[in-house]
C-alpha cells in the first residue's frame, strides 16, 4: 500500500513561524512594534494549542502585519537559512519520496514553495493558503474560500483529496492533530525539534523529536543510522551551562546529576564530567553502551584508560585547565558521535575525518593485532560491498577503522564484522 507524510511548515519543516518572522521585517520601524510582536506570537499559539480558532488567530495575525509584498524576499531568505536542522540533513530522504511528500500547511504559499522545493518538493503537493494584495502590493487579507484558512482546515481538505494509501501526519500544532481525531491519517506525529506544545504532544501518536526519528520507528532511509535524541548523555557534576547548551542542541538527550546515578549507567552513551569527581571500574562496567566519556579536567588516575580501551570508549579530557574546555570538550565528544573524529582524544589514535557524501560509514574499533584488516575487508568482499574510503589508525593495544561503504548492507554483513575475534565495538555512523 502507498504512503504519504502529510508534513507541517512552520515551527516544524522550519525552526520559526513564518508570520512572526515577517511582523519583525515589517514592523522594523513601527513605535509600538514589541506590542504587536507579542500579540501576534500569542495569536499563534492560541491557535496551536487549540485555544482560539485557527480563523480567528489568522486574521488577527495578518492585520496586525502591515506587510508589503517587498517583504517577502527578505522573509524567504530568512527561512532558508531557518530549516529545521533534522530536514535539512535529510534531503535525500525528502528528494527520493517527492510523490508521497505534501505540505500542508496554514501558512502561506509565497513563501513556502521557495523554501521547500529546493528539497525535492513538489508544488503540486504544497497545499496553503494564498495572500490577498492591493494595488501597491500590500496584504490586505487572505483567499477566504481556500479549507486551510478556516478552523479544522487541514481535516477539510484532506477529505476533498482522496488520497488512497496510508497516510503519517507530522507537525507541531493543534490542526495536525486533528488530522488523526478526524480519523483519516493512521498515525499522528508530534514534532518537537524546535518547540513542544504539551496540549499536542500528549494526544500524539509518538512524539518525533527530529525527523530522523520519524524515519528511524518507520524504518524509512534517513541520514543517520541512529537518531541523537535516543542517545543519553549524562552530565554530572558542576559542568558549565554552554557545555549543556552545546549538547543539548546538538539533540542529544540530556540528563544533569550532581553526582553519578548508578540508574543511568547501563543506557548512558555519553558521559560528561566535572573535574574532580571519579569513574570507579564497576561504574564504566555497566555502562556497556558508553561510547565516549568527556572529562573537564585531567582524567589520569580517576578514569580507567586501559578499561575504557577494552570496551571501545573514546576519552576527551582537559589535563591543562584551559578555560574554553567547557566549550571545547562537548565539541569533541559530538564530533565523534557525529563523524567518528577521535582528533584530540586521551587514549586513541587521534583521527580526523573527511565529510562523507553519498555513503554508509561504519566504525570498526578493534584489538591492535597483526592480519585485522584482512579480516574486515574479506567480510566486505564476501558480501560485494564497494569501498569508497577507508581510515586506519592505531594506538597501543587499540586499533581504529573506518571504512565508507558506497551501497546497501544487510544485518549479516554487521554481524560477520562484529564476529571477528578481536572486534570491541561495532558502530553504523550513517
Amino acid at each position: 500500500m502507498k504512503h504519504y507524510y502529510i508534513i507541517d511548515f512552520d515551527s516544524t519543516f522550519t525552526q520559526v513561524e513564518a508570520l512572526d518572522e515577517l511582523a519583525r521585517i515589517s514592523l522594523e520601524h513601527h513605535p509600538a512594534r514589541e506590542l504587536i510582536y507579542n500579540e501576534i506570537e500569542r495569536l499563534t499559539n492560541a491557535a496551536m494549542e487549540g485555544n482560539i480558532s485557527f480563523r480567528e488567530s489568522l486574521a488577527g495575525r495578518v492585520k496586525l502585519l502591515q506587510a508589503n509584498k517587498s517583504h517577502l524576499d527578505k522573509l524567504i531568505a530568512i527561512l532558508k537559512k531557518k530549516v529545521s536542522s533534522s530536514f535539512s540533513r535529510n534531503r535525500d530522504f525528502l528528494k527520493a519520496h517527492n510523490e508521497d511528500v505534501l505540505i500542508v500547511s496554514g501558512g502561506f504559499k509565497e513563501f513556502i514553495t521557495p523554501v521547500v522545493t529546493p528539497y525535492g518538493i513538489k508544488t503540486e503537493n504544497i497545499y496553503a493558503n494564498t495572500f490577498l494584495f492591493d494595488p501597491a502590493g500590500n496584504i490586505i487579507g487572505y483567499d477566504e474560500s481556500n479549507p486551510l484558512s478556516d478552523e479544522g482546515g487541514k481535516v477539510k481538505l484532506l477529505k476533498t483529496m482522496d488520497l488512497d494509501g496510508t497516510i503519517y501526519g507530522i507537525g507541531d500544532g493543534y490542526s495536525d492533530f486533528q488530522l488523526k481525531e478526524s480519523g483519516l491519517i493512521e498515525k499522528f506525529y508530534a514534532f518537537t525539534e524546535n518547540i513542544e506544545r504539551k496540549s499536542v504532544s500528549e494526544k500524539a501518536d509518538h512524539i518525533t523529536p527530529s525527523l530522523d526519528e520519524f524515519l528511524y520507528v518507520n524504518h524509512l532511509p534517513r541520514a543517520i543510522s541512529y537518531p541523537k535524541n535516543r542517545i543519553l548523555c549524562l552530565i554530572v557534576g558542576d559542568v558549565p551551562e554552554i557545555s549543556v547548551h552545546l549538547l543539548r542542541r546538538d539533540g542529544f538527550s540530556i540528563r544533569h546529576k550532581e553526582t553519578l546515578e548508578e540508574k543511568y549507567l547501563k543506557d548512558v552513551g555519553m558521559l560528561l564530567i566535572a573535574n574532580g569527581i571519579s569513574v570507579n571500574n564497576e561504574q564504566l562496567k555497566q555502562a556497556e553502551k558508553l561510547k565516549t566519556i568527556g572529562y573537564l579536567g585531567n582524567s589520569k588516575g580517576v578514569i580507567n584508560r586501559d578499561l575504557c580501551n577494552e570496551m571501545g570508549i573514546v576519552i576527551f579530557d582537559d589535563k591543562k585547565g584551559k578555560k574554553r574546555s567547557g566549550e571545547f570538550i562537548p565539541k569533541r565528544m559530538a564530533d565523534f558521535i557525529n563523524k567518528g573524529d577521535t582528533a584530540m582524544s586521551r587514549n586513541f589514535p587521534n583521527m580526523q575525518l573527511p565529510r562523507m557524501h553519498q555513503a554508509h560509514r561504519l566504525i570498526h574499533i578493534h584489538q591492535n593485532v597483526p592480519g585485522i584488516m584482512a579480516q574486515i575487508n574479506n567480510v566486505f568482499a564476501e558480501h560485494h560491498i564497494n569501498i569508497v574510503a577507508q581510515f586506519l589508525m592505531t594506538k597501543g593495544n587499540i586499533g581504529y577503522v573506518i571504512t565508507d561503504i558506497s551501497k546497501g548492507y544487510d544485518d549479516k554483513l554487521l554481524k560477520e564484522l562484529k564476529q571477528i575475534i578481536t572486534t570491541i565495538k561495532l558502530r553504523i555512523l550513517y
